[in-house]
């Protein structure tokens, strides 16, 4: 395996159960000198929570980031937004609003 194969593997995060800490591999954990890119898998055993210091047993694997919410057999349902990230819904969220705030303000121009 080369490591343009690894660094091309999206790495997934995992949630505490107990506070909502996320694990984010590509960061690792300085407090418990845990490099950067380790996988969750990789920890010791004795690793806790940083926050509220939960065994590894009280995470959840919530997936890599950037990709869709939602449970997977859910994604291809509904008009074609399930399948997007996060920042995606967000970006068309706040930009319908913000499209139709500026459509109400043009109606100000009328007389």
């Amino acid at each position: 395996m080369t490591s343009e194969t690894v660094d091309a593997t999206p790495y997934d995060r995992y949630e505490c159960r107990s506070c909502g800490y996320v694990y984010e591999p590509s960061a690792g954990d300085s407090g418990q000198q845990v490099p950067p890119n380790t996988l969750f898998t990789d920890l010791p055993a004795n690793w806790r929570c940083p926050v509220c210091g939960a065994r590894k047993t009280a995470f959840k694997n919530i997936g890599p980031q950037g990709t869709p919410s939602g449970f997977q057999e859910n994604l291809n349902y509904g008009l074609g937004v399930n399948t997007l990230t996060p920042g995606q819904k967000n970006l068309l969220i706040f930009g319908g609003l913000a499209i139709a705030f500026f459509l109400m303000l043009s109606l100000y121009g009328l007389q």
